[in-house]
């Protein structure tokens, strides 16, 4: 098969199209032929040699991916080949066939096309094992989405809004707050002449829930901005990862901070998660709460472009990989 292999650790131009040994599915696990994958900031990140693969999982860039199930593993029950599916991985997306196990697939939800499907499961089981799962978002609920253009940002704004949540979206030009809007965003602050802090608490209480991406330039005015008994939820680093945190405000605002990732959970983590998904957000998806949002779809073979694409930060929505013209 073939499928994208780093040259070295640099920029786009060191992604490769070439040929590599199919992949076999072991015990649990079955074998898939991608339709699609979706790139996402932690694939750069493992492009640049910052974000190695957990052990035992594909060396092959990619966290997700839509396809055909072609193999079952032994012991694997509930699938069938033949299947359509789309799937949460740990590694492994950007090729034409991916070894899966079994606990990380979820079936493409009816009126959403095998391709569009591949932009669902990682953002579906980032938004909801964070913002529902352990922040416990809620109706009435007031939800901060730092990034809210990306694919995080834009399905998090869906769900939000699903759930009978104000959402309020920070982004970096009047077009992307305005696509934000469009998706339901009731407040839209710009990050670059606006302080999130002030304008969020000129119309609420403060938030009851952020997901972050920044990391440590947020810290502090994150803490300020959360409401009393609020939840910060810290899913990337893309502003450092050492900050200083003020226990005090925490201890006045009885608020929590909460980091996690989602790619090195154990399996059986991994597995509670998608079946939560599927059980209670799924159903979102199904009646057109929650809608993909794609940006670009480029060829797999191309997927230089499509990393160079999102860190220009040219797009709105997803970014997804076409393993077939």
């Amino acid at each position: 098969m073939y499928a994208i292999t780093v040259r070295e650790p640099g920029g786009p131009e060191a992604l490769e199209w070439t040929e590599v040994p199919d992949p076999t599915p072991g015990a649990g696990e079955v074998l898939v032929e991608v339709a699609a994958s979706a790139v996402n900031r932690a694939d750069l990140l493992q492009r640049q040699g910052y974000y190695p693969p957990p052990p035992g999982a594909s060396d092959i860039i990619g966290l997700e991916c839509s396809g055909t199930i072609i193999e079952l593993g032994e012991g694997v029950e509930g699938w069938q080949v033949g299947d359509e599916i789309c799937a949460l991985l740990a590694g492994g997306g950007y090729a034409e066939k991916a070894s899966i196990p079994a606990g990380q697939l979820l079936p493409v939800p009816s009126e959403v096309d095998l391709i569009t499907a591949a932009a669902l499961p990682e953002v579906a089981c980032t938004v909801w094992a964070n913002v529902v799962m352990h922040g416990k978002l809620g109706e009435g609920d007031v939800l901060l989405v730092h990034g809210g253009a990306g694919g995080i940002g834009t399905h998090a704004i869906q769900v939000g809004k699903a759930l009978g949540a104000t959402v309020a979206v920070t982004a970096g030009s009047a077009e992307r707050l305005e696509s934000c809007r469009q998706l339901g965003a009731d407040i839209t602050i710009n990050y670059r002449d606006q302080d999130f802090v002030e304008e969020l608490k000129k119309v609420t209480k403060g938030a009851d829930v952020i997901l972050d991406n920044m990391g440590a330039a947020y810290l502090g005015k994150n803490i300020d901005a959360l409401a009393i008994g609020g939840r910060l939820v810290i899913i990337g680093m893309q502003g450092g990862v050492k900050g200083e945190l003020n226990l005090g405000k925490l201890l006045v605002k009885r608020a929590s901070v909460f980091a996690a990732g989602l790619r090195g959970r154990p399996l059986e983590e991994k597995a509670e998660i998608v079946a939560d998904v599927r059980e209670r957000l799924w159903p979102l998806v199904e009646d057109g709460s929650v809608k993909p949002i794609i940006g670009q779809i480029v060829p797999m073979a191309e997927a230089a472009s499509a990393h160079q694409a999102l860190e220009e930060g040219t797009v709105f929505g997803k970014v997804l990989l076409a393993a077939k013209n």
